[in-house]
């Protein structure tokens, strides 16, 4: 139903978004806007019900240093789910380290639903509040790898790749 739900918004503002010339790029104007791709997920506890979590994700970093973004993936629990953050920020050369960054991005998610709806503190009908602090380092311009700190469930292994 989530799936269902996303797409009918997605096509009604990509009708929109088409229409418009030069949509995409007014909307990473001084802006980088990067694709995010989270192949693994390290669990601190062993669960034999935890599945792979795939994510895919769009992030834009504002010239002043502010992050926004949205990621689609599949819980631990085998779950659509998604988290929109219209908050974050990044500090870039880490401790005088060139191309160590540390993230934070704040937000909502959905999709962690019965039985599983404990699993994430203050979930109400499967949406919740989120703060995600991670650390980034670009290999080479182009291609930062990321490890997002899930609280006390685990790890998240991520690579972010500018579009514009």
């Amino acid at each position: 139903m989530m799936c269902a739900s996303l797409f009918v918004i997605v096509a009604h503002l990509s009708g929109h978004a088409s229409a418009e010339p030069g949509f995409l790029a007014d909307f990473a104007r001084d802006k980088v806007l990067s694709v995010q791709f989270s192949p693994l997920t390290y669990h601190f506890s062993q669960n034999e019900g935890h599945k792979s979590v795939v994510m895919v994700g769009l992030e834009r970093e504002h010239s002043n240093a502010q992050l926004d973004g949205m990621a689609l993936f599949t819980n631990s629990f085998g779950q659509p789910t998604v988290y929109v953050y219209p908050w974050g920020g990044v500090h870039h050369d880490l401790g005088g380290i060139h191309h160590l960054s540390f993230k934070w991005t704040a937000g909502l998610l959905y999709g962690y639903k019965e039985p599983y709806a404990h699993k994430v503190p203050l979930n109400f009908k499967g949406f919740s509040p989120a703060i995600i602090p991670a650390l980034a380092y670009e290999f080479k311009p182009g291609l930062t790898g990321q490890l997002n700190f899930l609280g006390t469930a685990g790890l998240m292994f991520q690579l972010n790749m500018p579009v514009i």
